[in-house]
């Protein structure tokens, strides 16, 4: 293996992993760890990656900072679509009940909702409330709480109370990160709070992210990856992502965007 190729299998398995040690790459690679230094000064130069204590971690493996909804909503929005539109097959039947997280792909789920089964519907979202609303075939229940301006979703002890006492059929739910690791993260622990109670609560969770999630690690991790019994994600996931958490036992759906 070429210095070159071997350099792109190293990020692809820290993205992959969350992080990797200098020892477990030597092996992996079959080279010496002075060469694995090398090739990690390479990467963390070319901003590939980040180099840490014995190892390294994805260059943009933790954020302390938000975006807003509105930024959110408009980064990677063709993807987003996509994720949604494949979300609509595994909607359950009607009388169920659904769980919408908060969130910028979660809402474009909750956009296309099958008008032609009666469905209870459970969100944290007042954007998501105020789109589903005026639907007839749908029992609208929005958790009660303080609203956070950032993403518009209600968080807190109340909201908190009310999921515990609850089991629903399904939920969707949204992610800030995904790594073997560190499990779904969030940067907000309110938030987390809320998504984790959310996983709790349901018999199926279906994680609707984009591939740029994936290999990402947040302050606040909510859920272990063995929680999530499908993710919706789009083409741009590297296939060793894939086949590790199919590995796992979590059915993965790849959605093509629109061109």
């Amino acid at each position: 293996m070429y210095a070159e190729e071997r350099q792109h299998a190293i990020a692809a398995l820290v993205m992959q992993q969350g992080r990797a040690s200098v020892a477990e790459l030597a092996q992996a690679y079959e080279v010496t760890t002075e060469t694995v230094r090398r090739d990690l000064a390479v990467l963390h130069k070319a901003g590939l990656l980040r180099r840490v204590h014995g190892g390294a971690v994805p260059a943009r493996a933790l954020h302390l900072v938000e975006q807003d909804v509105g930024e959110r909503d408009a980064t990677r929005a063709a993807h987003k679509d996509a994720i949604a539109a494949a979300a609509t097959d595994v909607f359950p039947v009607a009388g169920s009940s659904v769980l919408l997280d908060a969130g910028t792909t979660t809402s474009r789920v909750a956009a296309l909702i099958p008008t032609d089964r009666e469905l209870v519907v459970i969100t944290n979202s007042v954007p998501v409330a105020a789109r589903l609303s005026a639907m007839q075939s749908v029992a609208l229940h929005l958790l009660g709480g303080r609203v956070r301006g950032l993403t518009q979703a209600t968080v807190g002890e109340q909201a908190l109370q009310t999921l515990e006492q609850l089991r629903v059929d399904i939920a969707f739910i949204g992610t800030n990160g995904i790594t073997t690791r560190h499990g779904l993260s969030t940067p907000d622990g309110e938030e987390a709070a809320i998504k984790r109670a959310m996983v709790r609560c349901a018999n199926y969770v279906v994680v609707v992210a984009d591939s740029s999630k994936i290999g990402r690690e947040e302050l606040h991790s909510f859920a272990p990856i063995s929680s999530v019994d499908a993710l919706i994600t789009d083409t741009e996931i590297t296939d060793p992502a894939r086949e590790e958490l199919a590995a796992l036992g979590i059915e993965v759906t790849c959605a093509g965007a629109s061109a």
